[in-house]
């Protein structure tokens, strides 16, 4: 209810014989407290949302989902193992920092360079989710010298750290635990069991793949890609702990299927460089393959087309092709579609 109705009920509430009219006494006092009765009514509703799945928020989620056995999975620091370098016998501390230009990462283990002049650790990202997430050779600095020390490099691309699940994410969950029932080992069990690993985006789950008592387990990261064989493995083991007696299972990461394009793009080269236009294409088509990850069997060349030419800095296309051709790319059942190269071919 508007102040303005909750106005006009008040004074119609009051005798003619009194003065209602706008800057008069009683309108003045009546119009203060109708614009805190539609706060209040306003917060009401709020409240009332918080109530239902559909409608509930943040804390409020949580208890919802809560009724149902239902955890907001939390997010996951990055780690992955460095070589570092320096002179025979220098000391590698625990808790010492490396970084790459973006974030620190901590040394989780103490050892001692040898005669090779290189140790490898355990290094952990200071900070939660994706942020930690980095490229082959990008932690490469020590924020602060330490004597003895004189390189550090990631050997391997980092992609285990995972953002905690936000509110659409954990009320899907919701909605395919109480819309699918999962009974006795059937194939929602398995597919709520993977779910609820922290990093975990989807699942499919292939029942009888390889005949009678068997189960596969296909999974993708909640940043829609492929998993490294850590996620697979805690996946597994959190299933093996849950799984009904004399299934075997199996669990793999979904391949990932590059999509590579080459396109001819005409840019508004007054307000954009061409490095900021193809960032711009390659953040429009990521959140198009996140999107369709395992729910769609195919990238739709229209589709690519038309974000190419919606995304800041586009003026028109041409010459557009897709992992070599101009149709559609099929997706297998354990695959997942990840964008790899854009190349403009101008």
């Amino acid at each position: 209810m508007t102040r303005e109705e909750i106005r006009d009920n008040m004074l119609a509430q009051i005798r003619d014989e009194y003065d209602k009219s706008e800057g008069g006494f009683f309108y003045d006092v009546i119009k203060a407290v109708a614009i805190e009765l539609e706060d209040a009514y306003r917060e009401q509703g709020k409240i009332l949302d918080q109530g239902f799945v559909e409608t509930a928020a943040g804390e409020y989620l949580d208890k919802k989902a809560l009724e149902q056995g239902i955890y907001r999975k939390p997010p996951e620091k990055a780690t992955t193992i460095v070589n570092i370098e320096g002179f025979e016998g220098a000391i590698i501390e625990e808790g010492i920092l490396v970084a790459s230009d973006v974030v620190n990462f901590v040394v989780k283990e103490s050892t001692i360079i040898d005669s090779t002049g290189t140790a490898s650790v355990l290094v952990e990202c200071e900070r939660e989710g994706a942020i930690g997430n980095v490229p082959l050779g990008a932690i490469k600095y020590f924020p602060i010298t330490i004597s003895g020390l004189t390189k550090v490099s990631n050997p391997q691309t980092v992609t285990n750290g995972y953002m905690g699940e936000n509110d659409e994410e954990l009320r899907k969950r919701y909605y395919d635990k109480v819309r699918a029932p999962a009974t006795s080992g059937n194939k929602y069990h398995y597919r709520n069991w993977a779910l609820e690993i922290p990093g975990v985006g989807d699942v499919k789950v292939f029942p009888l793949w390889n005949g009678p008592g068997t189960v596969k387990i296909v999974v993708i990261s909640s940043q829609k890609t492929g998993v490294d064989t850590v996620l697979v493995d805690k996946v597994k083991s959190h299933i093996e702990e849950n799984r009904p007696i004399g299934a075997t299972v199996t669990i793999e990461s979904a391949e990932e299927l590059p999509i590579n394009i080459n396109v001819s793009l005409s840019i508004d080269i007054d307000n954009y460089t061409l490095e900021q236009v193809l960032t711009n294409i390659e953040g429009s088509i990521k959140e198009y393959l996140k999107k369709i990850a395992f729910i769609e069997d195919y990238v739709s060349y229209a589709q690519i087309g038309s974000f190419i030419l919606q995304s800041e800095g586009v003026l028109d296309y041409s010459n557009l092709i897709i992992n070599g051709g101009n149709i559609n790319i099929s997706i297998a059942s354990n695959q997942v579609s990840v964008l790899g190269v854009i190349v403009n071919g101008s």
